[in-house]
C-alpha cells in the first residue's frame, strides 16, 4: 500500500510541475510511440520476475524515443531549456535519495535492512526511472487532450 502511493505520488508531482514550471517540448515524440514505451516498461516490471528482464533495452528505447526531445519550464520569469532525458533522471535521482531517507528513518526498509541499514541499491535508481516514464507519459496524454504538446505554439516564445 505505502509503495502503492509512493508511485502515485510520483504522476502527481509531474502534474503539478507540468503547470507551475508551464512546460513547453520541441521535438516531442508522437503519444503512441510514448504509450508503446511505457506499456513494455509496465509489463516489464511484472514480467522480470519469471522472464527476461528487457529493462536495458528500455533504457537504450528512452534515450531514442526521447533524446532529442527539449523541455522548456519556467521557474521565475524566463523559460530555460533541458534535455527531457536528462529531466527524467534527475527526478528519479531525488526520489531514489528520498527513498534513501525513508529507509534510514525506518519509514520502510527493505530485506537486508532488518539488522542494519544501507542504501538502496543503484539498480532502484533505474526503476524510478523507468517509472517516470510511465507518469510521465499518463500526465503527457491528460495534456495532450488540453493542448497537443507538439505543436509550434507550445514553444515559449522570445
Amino acid at each position: 500500500l505505502f509503495s502503492g502511493f509512493m508511485y502515485a505520488a510520483v504522476g502527481s508531482y509531474i502534474a503539478r510541475v507540468w503547470r507551475i514550471f508551464d512546460f513547453r517540448f520541441d521535438r516531442f515524440p508522437n503519444l503512441w510511440l510514448q504509450f508503446a514505451l511505457a506499456t513494455a516498461v509496465y509489463i516489464n516490471f511484472f514480467t522480470h520476475h519469471f522472464g527476461p528482464d528487457i529493462r536495458l533495452f528500455l533504457f537504450v528505447a528512452t534515450a531514442f524515443i526521447y533524446g532529442r526531445c527539449v523541455i522548456w519550464f519556467r521557474p521565475d520569469e524566463a523559460y530555460r531549456p533541458m534535455p527531457l532525458v536528462v529531466g527524467f533522471g534527475l527526478v528519479a535521482l531525488f526520489i531514489w535519495f528520498a527513498e534513501n531517507l525513508g529507509t534510514l528513518a525506518r519509514a520502510w526498509s527493505y530485506p537486508g535492512q532488518e539488522a542494519d541499514w544501507h542504501m538502496v541499491s543503484l539498480a532502484k535508481l533505474g526503476s524510478w526511472y523507468l517509472l517516470m516514464i510511465i507518469s510521465f507519459v499518463l500526465v503527457a496524454a491528460v495534456q495532450y487532450r488540453r493542448k497537443d504538446p507538439s505543436r509550434d505554439d507550445t514553444r515559449p516564445r522570445g
